[in-house]
């Protein structure tokens, strides 16, 4: 008999195009499925009768009291090598092996800028006005050169941000509590001396930090009112680094020019939720890292995990 497999969160239903799940048809029955499931007992109830689970980045939490009521589970693939919503203990104590694959950081290096240039030369509301026969121009656009590009965080996405920022001409500084002189000196960018300096100096302000306990809730209400009014905030990373209520208050009091957000404390976003109709926001639906190349090496790479775990050597475990 064969084996089980599920995709989760297929919501373009690419999954099966996007490699060669042929390889592994004779042990293996594929499912991808489109819609996405929100809640243990929603996740506890599809899953059960699966082996094996494919799921995306972080969206579906698997913590040790899903994983129990999973006893079918034996092989769960997450995107990337890094999750935080995997409770790889509790998989371990019942026998489920955990593999991750590549992903690449350019994505949403390159969806960072699209929504930092849509907001400064307001392009949706521009293109959208053009298209209902409105007004000829009806904003003026914020220029990047010689602007200030307040980088929170430097690693590998925030280093790349800050190089093509460099070459738009723009002032580029960073800060986080561990970034040094020698790293902001390596990328060509200005240390800030506090988080409390790269917001009010900042013209433009990017988050590029990972989720922890230290950077949960990192800029609230108080850093907000640091920022200029015509400043403009953008977070590809995580949502609950910026507290969702401070900044969804500090649109509607327009005391920011305007936000670019791809990540939410719920996801998907519900329809009903404030983030859909606030004002000076530009919202995409957690496309970081949603492009061709990457989704290839997801997919790809998933399958690759799915054989070397039937040879009986998994490849790419997490940790």
């Amino acid at each position: 008999m064969r084996l089980r497999c599920v995709v989760l969160d297929d919501f373009q239903g690419v999954a099966t195009t996007m490699a060669d799940w042929s390889v592994i048809e004779d042990e293996v029955e594929v499912v991808a499925l489109r819609e996405h499931l929100d809640g243990e007992d929603a996740l506890a109830a599809a899953l059960a009768d699966y082996d094996i689970v494919v799921t995306l980045r972080e969206r579906v939490p698997f913590p040790g009291s899903l994983i129990a009521r999973l006893p079918r589970l034996r092989l769960l693939i997450a995107s990337g090598m890094r999750n935080s919503v995997i409770d790889l203990a509790a998989a371990e104590a019942h026998g489920v092996t955990v593999c991750g694959t590549a992903s690449s950081g350019t994505p949403p290096v390159e969806l960072t800028w699209a929504l930092l240039l849509g907001l400064a030369r307001g392009i949706v509301q521009e293109s959208n006005t053009l298209r209902a026969g409105g007004p000829w121009q009806s904003t003026v656009g914020a220029d990047l050169h010689g602007s200030r590009l307040g980088l929170l965080g430097l690693g590998r996405i925030g280093g790349s941000v800050a190089r093509v920022g460099l070459a738009f001409g723009m002032r580029v500084s960073a800060w986080s509590r561990h970034l040094t002189k020698e790293r902001a000196e390596e990328v060509g960018v200005e240390l800030a001396s506090s988080k409390e300096e790269l917001l009010s100096e900042s013209d433009f302000f990017s988050v590029h930090l990972a989720l922890g306990d230290r950077t949960r809730g990192l800029v609230g209400a108080a850093e907000l009112a640091l920022m200029r009014p015509s400043a403009y905030l953008i977070n590809t990373s995580r949502a609950a680094i910026v507290d969702q209520d401070a900044l969804l208050a500090a649109l509607h009091a327009g005391r920011i020019a305007g936000a670019g957000v791809d990540v939410f404390d719920v996801e998907p976003l519900p329809a009903g939720h404030p983030m859909r109709t606030a004002p000076r926001l530009l919202a995409t639906p957690h496309l970081g890292y949603v492009s061709h190349a990457n989704y290839t090496t997801y997919y790809r790479q998933a399958v690759e995990n799915i054989q070397a775990y039937l040879a009986g050597s998994p490849v790419r475990r997490l940790p």
